[in-house]
């Protein structure tokens, strides 16, 4: 029984994985969109700017891509 549950759990993850390499893989330049803190409402509750690239919530491209 223990096996088959530790088979079952390791199934799963690599489905996961599996899912999450996909993502990436079909994405332009392997990229996620929205990866500003900014963009989350629940993150960013006083509408401040992105303490890495300094974007705004109403601001659509990272600043720090859009630099590079």
């Amino acid at each position: 029984m223990d096996l088959k549950l530790i088979l079952i759990s390791f199934g799963l993850l690599l489905l996961a994985f599996a899912g999450i390499a996909i993502k990436i893989w079909a994405k332009k330049d392997g990229k996620f969109a929205g990866t500003c803190a900014s963009q989350n409402p629940y993150l960013n509750k006083d509408g401040q700017a992105c303490s890495m690239c300094g974007k705004l919530p109403d601001e659509q491209d990272c600043k720090k891509e859009a630099q590079a």
